[in-house]
């Protein structure tokens, strides 16, 4: 069974590289990452504060919260 994790980005560069770089070479045998825009999908920002996140790009697996780099804070996204 794969584990469950989500990418939480803006749209922006830095997150499209992060993307690249880190989830998609993540074996998908072994990670079901579910990809979120915040900057489209403004609902689910509550979310990613429940999980920890608190700037973007980030990603969360097994409930805790990796920022890589950084994009946007999510309060810049509100």
């Amino acid at each position: 069974m794969a584990t469950q994790a989500v990418f939480y980005h803006a749209g922006c560069p830095v997150c499209t590289d992060a993307q690249e770089q880190f989830v998609n070479a993540l074996d998908p045998n072994q990670y079901d990452v579910e990809v979120i825009d915040l900057g489209r999908e403004k609902s689910r920002l509550s979310q990613a504060e429940g999980a920890g996140v608190k700037s973007v790009p980030a990603l969360v697996i097994e409930g805790k919260p990796f920022h890589i780099n950084f994009g946007a804070s999510l309060d810049a996204l509100k």
